[in-house]
C-alpha cells in the first residue's frame, strides 16, 4: 500500500510541476523558468526515476514471456 501512496504523490507532484512550468511559459512568458523547470525534471528522472522505470519494464517482459511460455 505504502509504494502506491509513493507513486501517486509523485505523479500528482510531477503533473503539477509540470503544469507550472507550462503556466509560467504561456501566461507569464517565462521562457528560461520554463527550461529550468523542465531541464530540473529530466535530472530528477535520470537520478530517482530511470533505474525502477528500467527494472519495472524487464519485470513486465519477464512476466508476459513467462505467460506466453503457458499458454503453449
Amino acid at each position: 500500500m505504502a509504494d502506491w501512496i509513493f507513486a501517486f504523490f509523485h505523479l500528482f507532484l510531477l503533473i503539477g510541476v509540470i503544469g507550472y512550468a507550462f503556466y509560467s511559459l504561456f501566461f507569464h512568458g517565462n521562457s528560461q523558468r520554463f527550461a529550468l523547470i523542465l531541464a530540473c525534471l529530466v535530472v530528477y528522472y535520470f537520478i530517482v526515476l530511470h533505474k525502477p522505470v528500467r527494472q519495472e519494464i524487464a519485470r513486465r517482459k519477464e512476466l508476459k514471456a513467462a505467460g506466453d511460455k503457458k499458454s503453449n
